[in-house]
């Protein structure tokens, strides 16, 4: 390669000059970049790299104009944040649905043609199929074709900001290659992995500098991205694949008929997709596919745990549509679980934070798929009995799903003489109050609310990814202020100090800073069903909290509502509706929430407040194969003021039908709600009544 150099740059003013430069280097640096990471074929030496890296660097000193937001000095790092923000995704990243045999995916294939039979059996058999990568979902938004934002999963609806961390992950494109034209914006989606030996070559690191091992190339690769301190990023070799699309706003151009079509462009513009994706055109195809992958799961350079099939023909993937929580055109199909044989040395009995007494396997260190398995859950008290399991007996045990260690039984032919049967302890092993086993459960539980467990996993819990989600304020921190009685409750949490942070052992400035900050962002930023969720009220989970969210204002209506109109929402049955009113009557959770009113964590969700729109205050749902993408509709009916529920209950006010529109509209007509077809809902918008 001919040698570059400032002289080469056309006639003219010094900056000028300096401009031409700068994006002759930025060109030939990504080209590098590109051939090194991921062709592997680099072209030049590392110290020929360098001197092109230092000149760019250089000349943005000089000119801090020049430097663009693809520029690849940004991919080194440098940002230090003191907490990262979240923000919404424009259209939701929905989870995959899960199936373990050649049964259940035919079924699921066969479920999607009775869905849309008038796609014929040609568009639905033929499936673009990818292997399940075991890495952390991300979302890129790129803006004519230059990377603006990065935003991890988070809960589907709301995600972390990780836009700098992402700029110094080398093999993604900061500029899409190519001359477009390119969408004026683009969502790309992915997973961010780590391969196998930048894992092993990481831990290896970690433990020279006397620092915790990560347990598996997912956690490391999670942890990597979100560091506040993005050098640490910058370190670490994370690489990010490309596999589906998000919002996308590209007038006048022609966009993708089929999923391979788009697999096919994203790697023109220099993206890396999972390696071994192909489009399966028949069922035979398919099978063969799934059991390829399988038999070369162990000689990829990732760890994958399945293969994702997604339909090819775009059109009706959009048909389709999507369930609560996931694609109906896409489902993953999980590998058979690896087993593996070891001692179960002992049965410890963890106290949960609704008092339930679970029994843990604790295990001789196994390694099973690359994964360290050390403990594994056993469920309850009849589990060990159904199992026969006993302290010291050689177990099997296995990943179900390749995520959870869980342990199939013992190896009887191996079982030491001696060993006795395990009793179950009924009393709590933490508190010694009595345990009980409550009418139709299979658990034993502590009744005592007092308890040091209890209290201690539900603090645990608000904060928590399944709870308020606070990111800076981890679970061995709250633990060691509970420890010391600083913390006796989730508010108590919001009125530690820096300074009294900084007391604690190991706590520097920079994390205590970090502690407090992220708590304060959350009583401003906290949504209504994260905060539901993170008030462990006993069976509300997140899809729970998110129907309550949804149709309540806030906590004070909620509080307000009977049995009745708690059933009356979608998936609240009778135990539901009892354990939210239970949650209310009791003195201590409403004390607790008056507290977290009196400091300004008070969020609001439920209907929106009335305002302009032709359908303010109003709630609408979508159901059956509706002319345009069920989101776009959606966003014109949030732009109208409407809220979009997730199923039909007697507070729906319009339900939108295209056609097949399956159970939804019976049970709507037997409620009485107004059913409107596309046009009707078209001229909804227009302010036309339909009353």
């Amino acid at each position: 390669m001919d040698q570059l150099s400032l002289f080469d740059a056309p006639a003219g003013g010094e900056h000028a000059r300096a401009e031409a430069r700068a994006a002759k280097l930025r060109r030939e640096i990504d080209r590098h970049n590109r051939l090194y990471h991921q062709l592997d074929a680099p072209e030049i030496t590392d110290e020929a790299y360098d001197a092109l890296y230092r000149e760019l660097v250089e000349l943005e000193e000089r000119f801090p104009d020049l430097r663009t937001l693809d520029s690849p000095t940004r991919r080194v790092g440098g940002a230090v944040l003191p907490y990262l923000e979240t923000r919404p995704h424009r259209e939701r990243m929905y989870g995959l649905d899960n199936v373990f045999s050649l049964e259940e995916w035919e079924g699921f294939v066969q479920k999607a043609s009775r869905a849309l039979p008038e796609a014929g059996p040609d568009v639905m058999s033929a499936w673009w199929a990818d292997p399940k990568l075991d890495g952390l979902a991300c979302e890129l938004a790129y803006e004519n074709g230059v990377m603006v934002q990065a935003l991890t999963r988070g809960d589907g609806e709301v995600g972390e900001v990780v836009t700098e961390a992402m700029r110094t992950v080398r093999n993604l494109p900061l500029r899409l290659r190519g001359n477009g034209p390119f969408p004026r914006r683009i969502e790309i989606r992915g997973e961010v992995l780590m391969f196998r030996r930048e894992f092993e070559e990481l831990n290896k690191r970690q433990t020279e500098l006397g620092q915790k091992r990560f347990a598996n190339p997912r956690n490391a690769a999670a942890g990597s991205l979100r560091q506040l301190d993005t050098n640490v990023t910058a370190s670490r070799k994370l690489r990010f694949l490309a596999y589906s699309l998000g919002e996308v706003d590209a007038p006048g151009m022609t966009l993708w008929t089929t999923h391979s079509a788009l697999m096919a462009s994203l790697k023109d513009w220099g993206f890396d997709t999972p390696p071994e994706g192909r489009l399966c055109r028949n069922a035979d195809e398919a099978l063969a596919y799934y059991r390829h992958l399988e038999s070369i799961r162990d000689d990829l350079p990732f760890e994958i745990d399945g293969v994702v099939y997604k339909l090819d023909n775009r059109e009706a993937q959009a048909a389709l549509g999507f369930t609560a929580r996931a694609p109906r055109f896409a489902v993953a199909w999980k590998f058979t679980s690896r087993k593996a044989e070891t001692r179960l040395k002992k049965i410890a009995v963890q106290v949960g934070r609704t008092g339930v007494l679970t029994p843990v396997a604790e295990l001789e260190p196994v390694s099973l798929g690359g994964v360290m398995v050390s403990r594994a859950t056993l469920h309850n008290e009849d589990e060990i009995r159904r199992l026969d399991l006993r302290e010291n007996d050689i177990v099997i045990i296995q990943r179900a799903g390749d995520v959870i260690p869980d342990v199939i039984g013992p190896v009887l032919e191996k079982r030491p003489e001696g060993l006795v049967p395990f009793e179950f302890p009924h009393v709590c092993p933490v508190c010694g109050s009595p345990a009980r086993r409550l009418e139709g459960e299979a658990a034993w539980r502590c009744l005592n609310m007092a308890c040091p467990a209890v209290i201690m996993r539900s603090i645990v819990h608000f904060v928590s990814k399944a709870g308020l989600d606070v990111d800076g304020v981890g679970a061995k921190w709250v633990e060691a202020l509970i420890e010391s009685g600083r913390v006796k409750s989730p508010a108590d949490l919001f009125t530690v100090t820096r300074e009294e942070l900084m007391s604690y052992e190991r706590m520097g400035e920079v994390s205590a800073g970090n502690f407090v900050a992220a708590l304060e962002q959350a009583k401003s930023s906290a949504t209504l069903t994260r905060f539901i969720a993170a008030l462990g009220i006993r069976q509300v989970g997140e899809q729970t909290a998110r129907t309550l969210a949804e149709h309540f204002h806030d906590m004070d209506e909620l509080e307000k509502a009977g049995v009745e109109e708690l059933m009356s929402l979608p998936d609240i049955g009778p135990e539901v509706a009892g354990s939210i009113r239970a949650f209310f009557e009791t003195d201590s959770n409403r004390e607790l929430l008056e507290r977290f009113r009196a400091m300004g964590l008070w969020p609001k969700g439920g209907r929106k407040e009335e305002g302009t729109g032709a359908l303010a205050g109003r709630k609408v749902l979508f159901t059956g194969t509706l002319s345009r993408p069920r989101d776009e509709y959606r966003r014109m009916a949030e732009a109208a003021g409407a809220n979009v529920a997730s199923g039909v209950s007697k507070t729906l006010d319009y339900l939108i039908v295209g056609a097949n529109p399956g159970s939804k509209l019976d049970k709507a007509r037997t409620l009485g709600i107004t059913v409107l077809d596309e046009n009707g809902f078209l001229a909804l918008l227009q302010g036309e009544s339909h009353q």
